[in-house]
C-alpha cells in the first residue's frame, strides 16, 4: 500500500498526524509514505492524475490498485482498521456530533484559511492560477468569524467536539498551524481560548508528525 502526502500540506498532515495519534508506524502496517511535490505540480501528472483524478492529496493506495482519496474517508478506512484510541466516536449518537464538529472546523475554519494562503501568498501562486487577492482577503475575514466562535465553544468545553480528543482537533490544529502562512496568530488577535487550546495540541506527540 501507499500513501501519498506533501510535506506541509494540510490535509496529509492530518492523516499523518490521525495516524500518529493512534500509534500507528505505517511502515509496520506495510504502507510506505510517498512524498508528492506540489510545487513541481507532481500531483497534476498523468501518472498520479490516473491515481487521483482531482489531482488532490493525501491519497491511499490499495494493494489491488484501488485508491482511496480524501481526508474523512481515509481516516475512517484507519479507523475501522485500528479503532483504538477511539477518534471518530464509539456509537452513533457520539459519531454524528463528532462529525458535526470536523465538518464544521474543515469547512468554515480550514478551508478560509487554505483559500486565502493560496490567493494571497506569493509562494502559493504556482499552485492557484489565478490567484485573486480580493477574494483571498475575503476568506480571511471570515476565517476570524469561525475563530471568534470556536474560542467562545473551547471556553465551556475542553476540546473542539466536546470532553475529549477526536479528529475534530486534528482538523483543527493542521488548520491554525497552516495559518501561520497568513500570519494568524489567536492569542494576539484576542482568541485566548483557541491559543490555549492550540498550545495544548502542539504538546502531543502527534503534532510532529
Amino acid at each position: 500500500m501507499k500513501l501519498y502526502v506533501s510535506p506541509r500540506a494540510p490535509n496529509p498532515r492530518r492523516v499523518q498526524m490521525f495516524l500518529a495519534e493512534k500509534g500507528i508506524d505505517p511502515a509496520a502496517q506495510g504502507i510506505g509514505l510517498v512524498n508528492v511535490d506540489l510545487n513541481a505540480q507532481e500531483h497534476k501528472s498523468a501518472a498520479f492524475r490516473a491515481k487521483s483524478p482531482l489531482a488532490r492529496i493525501p491519497a491511499l493506495e490499495f494493494d489491488d490498485g484501488r485508491v482511496l482519496t480524501e481526508t474523512r474517508a481515509i481516516c475512517t478506512w484507519i479507523e475501522g482498521q485500528h479503532p483504538e484510541p477511539n477518534l471518530m466516536g464509539v456509537d452513533a449518537t457520539e459519531r454524528a456530533f463528532i462529525e458535526m464538529a470536523d465538518r464544521r472546523i474543515e469547512w468554515y475554519f480550514l478551508l478560509p484559511i487554505a483559500n486565502c494562503v493560496r490567493h494571497t501568498h506569493p509562494g502559493l501562486a504556482p499552485l492557484e492560477q489565478p490567484q485573486f487577492p480580493d477574494f483571498g482577503r475575503s476568506q480571511g475575514e471570515k476565517l476570524r468569524e469561525t475563530a471568534a466562535w470556536l474560542d467562545a465553544e473551547l471556553q465551556r468545553q475542553p476540546w473542539m467536539a466536546g470532553e475529549r480528543f477526536t479528529i475534530a482537533d486534528i482538523t483543527a490544529f493542521c488548520a491554525i498551524e497552516f495559518a501561520k502562512l497568513m500570519r494568524f496568530n489567536a492569542g494576539e488577535q484576542g482568541f485566548s481560548a483557541l491559543q490555549a487550546w492550540r498550545d495544548r495540541v502542539a504538546q502531543r506527540p502527534a503534532a510532529r508528525a
